[in-house]
């Protein structure tokens, strides 16, 4: 028996590197996205500031750091003008239609609390709402899912390993490795 890898059996594996590049890509943008918009919202629920939410996010300083941050990116991966304009709108959509989800399962903890602290727990309720939850989850990873794959169109090999390892040094920095 050989102890070579036929080509056959290399794309699968180059296949799973370029989609786990790629997540991580997302996730990392995700993650910077989520972050801040945390950050803004008030961070644990907003009980640092004295309310549940200290308000509504900004949409400007959301569109800021995903400037910033993609500037950065760019710079990480010597992404050339076309990617840059390519990958911009993929990202600042992706935000867009992640950001109302974010706050809907905001919405869906405060809910949860308060059917907690009702006189009598409904059940029924409580299971609607976990159910009202996995669907805005589901639906958020669909979205990523689709971000992550248009991205992938847009980045090469290169990139994405380059990517991947940045979002794993940044990992490593953040305390979650």
């Amino acid at each position: 028996m050989s102890n070579t890898t036929t080509n056959s059996d290399q794309k699968p594996r180059r296949r799973f590197f370029k989609r786990a590049a790629i997540a991580t890509l997302i996730g990392g943008v995700a993650a910077g996205i989520g972050y801040k918009a945390f950050a803004y919202g008030g961070g644990h629920g907003g009980w640092h500031r004295g309310g549940l939410m200290a308000g509504p996010l900004d949409a400007a300083a959301i569109d800021e750091h995903l400037e910033r941050m993609l500037k950065h990116l760019y710079v990480e991966i010597d992404a050339t003008d076309e990617q840059k304009q390519r990958l911009e709108p993929i990202v600042k959509q992706a935000a867009k239609e992640l950001l109302p989800m974010r706050q809907n399962l905001h919405a869906g903890r405060r809910e949860a609390i308060d059917l907690l602290t009702q006189e009598r727990i409904d059940p029924a309720a409580l299971e609607a709402l976990r159910a009202k939850q996995m669907g805005l989850a589901d639906e958020a990873s669909r979205r990523l899912t689709r971000a992550i794959a248009e991205a992938a169109d847009v980045l090469t090999p290169v990139q994405r390993k380059e990517l991947a390892a940045h979002f794993a040094r940044r990992q490593g920095r953040w305390g979650h490795g």
